[in-house]
């Protein structure tokens, strides 16, 4: 942005972040997260969920850093194992740190079996722990949840007393992406709570970029709030879905 490329005849510029800020609103940081899911680890009793993506790089050092803080060592799963080793980055969690454990849920262990991934399982296994062992564990230990963990945890009995953060975009609870873990949460009256910010650029941001940029049109792509964008950033030009142009 200090030297931007000159010459832009066109920015497409989504804007996920105008219809959930205010245009000098920024989204929490993950250092703000790190703090929110700590006070949150230290007032659960039991066993702590985290709902999110093991894609979200970010998100797992969050939660590995706030599980370090207390107390805590964080679960996961094969797949997040192997997520976590294929960024290549030794600066990021892997399953041999200390303060990680690996869980594999009983539809992974059937995948293990039916696809042969014996190697891959061999790499990860140094800090594995049984879904037997999770009831004892629960009070130190955060699992990094996915819904096919439920009839695991269930069968562990790990969870009496157990917290449950929600940490993704919430229009997929709207949108009854996770219906049926809302319903075993309920059956288990056990809690959602909400700790999360989005990796979308905020108002601000947006209109930082564009002006270093000052292309020669801006055309909104991405937003539920294309409305907005006339009054945040210069030369917009709307041009609706399916619809071919020249530039």
């Amino acid at each position: 942005m200090s030297a931007p490329p000159t010459g832009i005849d066109v920015l497409l510029m989504e804007g996920s972040s105008l219809s959930r800020l205010e245009d000098d609103d920024v989204f929490p940081s993950e250092a703000e997260l790190e703090e929110a899911f700590v006070r949150q680890f230290r007032a659960t009793a039991s066993l702590s969920m985290v709902l999110t993506s093991a894609q979200n790089i970010d998100r797992v050092v969050s939660l590995y850093r706030a599980c370090k803080r207390s107390g805590r060592t964080l679960v996961i799963d094969l797949y997040a194992a192997a997520i976590l080793e294929a960024t290549g980055n030794g600066n990021i969690p892997q399953s041999d740190w200390p303060g990680i454990a690996l869980l594999v849920p009983e539809s992974q262990r059937t995948q293990i079996r039916k696809n042969e991934w014996f190697e891959l399982l061999r790499r990860h296994a140094k800090r594995r722990v049984f879904p037997e062992q999770l009831r004892a564990l629960a009070s130190t230990s955060t699992v990094l949840f996915r819904p096919l963990m439920m009839a695991d945890l269930e069968r562990a009995d790990a969870l009496q007393d157990a917290g449950f953060i929600y940490s993704q975009w919430q229009g997929y609870l709207e949108r009854g992406a996770y219906a049926t873990t809302q319903a075993w949460l309920a059956r288990h009256r056990i809690s959602m709570h909400y700790i999360h910010t989005s990796g979308h650029a905020s108002p601000r941001d947006l209109r930082r970029f564009a002006e270093a940029l000052a292309p020669g049109a801006l055309v909104p792509i991405h937003s539920f709030a294309p409305d907005k964008y006339a009054g945040l950033f210069a030369n917009v030009v709307q041009h609706p879905d399916g619809e071919w142009w020249e530039v």
